[in-house]
């Protein structure tokens, strides 16, 4: 019973809010075997936050083996030569901890919260994680069953479950951007053992991660004990990445989608735009922040509160390493048709375009972004996550955690407008329309 409280206690701790407004500090180094090392200290609570970035994502699957570095997710959690099969989660919440992982385009992210004095064990459960994992055919048909199942509850059988694997099957046609993480679940089954074993043995590699180590540790102590864990391990051989580069949209994409799932259909507008490590995808976000964020927001406040054409609007930046994906989608309202949605959701961005946004707006946006940045790193695992981010994908710049916020202040209102002028135009987008599956008619 203790134990269950401790690990509702920890979870509290991670959720409170650091509100000191000082510099995140940390140190960073490299093992000889080429892993990165981020170390932060704050003593203040007795938690911490022990994270691997790898740097593997479903852009890294050969295209007849799709949904690889998703799966490898969760197979890494059946054991290690030291872990007993089925034992990680049991282990760590045993010990009064929690940890989760999770997979996008661009990497794989693994992450335990302990208390801080199971540093150690956080530390050594990576490093079996990194080197000992076992990888049988148990284990594979075991999780092949979990991610079928997740496949089914979140894309196959969800209400617009599958709009992404749509947008990016029309936005990209060159890069493998075009792929989704779930991956094709009959590559899966194809796949055999020595092909996962290879994945593994290419990407989990000291040289292509980061380990982060955040909260109530002693620096000279952590160090010690990351020496001792992961420093025997081999580093692998370098990777090399070239992916194909994508010609520019120079005319509208119109395309269409049935969902079985859906009685309400669904307009995206989606643009190709630049990589997370450039100022425009930070603009880009400032606009989709302008366009959408709270009731306030001009298409919100249009579509959903004003005209009552809307039941939901949103625009985003999905921001990844090479590319990003900007969409603003819709879900119409009553008789309201997909194309009066897009006109409307066309005329809002026509004024970002032709007109600067008001200086009341843009203080608003400021506003916003340094209270979303304060949230973001406002707990011990918010920055575990940011400073491993920030190396890994934006050219080494671990101290961007300290910088970004001002780099976003920085943008100016002559810059949205240009911004927008140069990306959201409609020769340079894919317009889908996402419709509900039309009903077999009965014989």
């Amino acid at each position: 019973m203790k134990k269950l409280n401790l690990s509702f206690f920890i979870i509290l701790l991670i959720g409170c809010k650091f509100i000191n407004g000082q510099k995140i500090a940390f140190e960073e180094y490299d093992l000889d075997n080429g892993l990165h090392v981020i170390l932060h200290q704050d003593n203040s609570v007795p938690i911490v936050t022990t994270s691997v970035l790898y740097h593997v994502g479903s852009k890294d699957e050969n295209p007849e083996r799709t949904g690889f570095a998703h799966f490898f997710e969760h197979l890494l959690f059946e054991g290690t030569k030291n872990i007993p099969k089925g034992k990680w989660s049991s282990i760590v919440t045993g010990n009064g901890g929690s940890n989760n992982a999770y997979t996008t385009d661009d990497f794989t992210y693994y992450y335990e919260n302990f208390p801080s004095n199971n540093l150690k064990l956080g530390l050594w459960m990576e490093s079996e994680r990194m080197l000992h994992p076992i990888i049988d055919q148990t284990g594979v048909d075991t999780q092949n069953e979990v991610v079928k199942e997740e496949k089914r509850m979140r894309y196959d059988n969800s209400p617009y479950g599958k709009w992404n694997e749509e947008v990016k099957s029309y936005l990209y046609e060159l890069h493998p951007y075009s792929r989704t993480t779930i991956g094709k679940i009959e590559h899966l089954d194809a796949a055999t053992l020595e092909e996962f074993m290879a994945f593994n043995k290419k990407y989990y590699i000291p040289n292509n991660a980061t380990l982060t180590v955040a909260g109530d540790i002693d620096i000279s102590l952590t160090k010690n004990w990351i020496e001792e864990y992961f420093d025997p391990i081999p580093k692998g051989p370098e990777i090399q990445r070239n992916f194909p580069k994508e010609s520019p949209i120079t005319q509208t994409i119109k395309a269409e989608a049935f969902d079985p799932n859906i009685q309400i259909p669904a307009v995206f507008l989606a643009y190709r735009t630049p990589g997370r490590n450039s100022r425009d995808a930070r603009v880009l976000d400032v606009i989709s922040t302008y366009l959408s964020q709270g009731k306030s927001s001009k298409l919100y406040k249009k579509l959903v509160d004003d005209q009552k054409m809307s039941l939901q609007v949103a625009a985003f930046n999905m921001n990844d390493e090479d590319y990003s994906t900007y969409v603003i989608l819709s879900l119409p309202l009553g008789e309201t048709t997909l194309e009066t949605l897009i006109t409307e959701i066309d005329e809002e961005v026509t004024k970002i375009q032709k007109e600067l946004i008001s200086q009341k707006d843009y203080q608003k946006l400021q506003n916003q972004f340094e209270s979303e940045f304060v949230n973001s790193n406002s707990t011990i695992e918010g920055i575990a996550n940011s400073l491993a981010e920030y190396y890994a994908f934006y050219d080494g710049d671990t101290n961007l955690i300290n910088k970004e916020l001002d780099i976003y202040k920085s943008i100016s209102r002559e810059e949205i407008r240009k911004v927008a002028q140069k990306y959201l135009n409609p020769n340079q987008r894919l317009e889908l329309h996402y419709l509900p599956k039309p009903q077999k008619k009965e014989k």
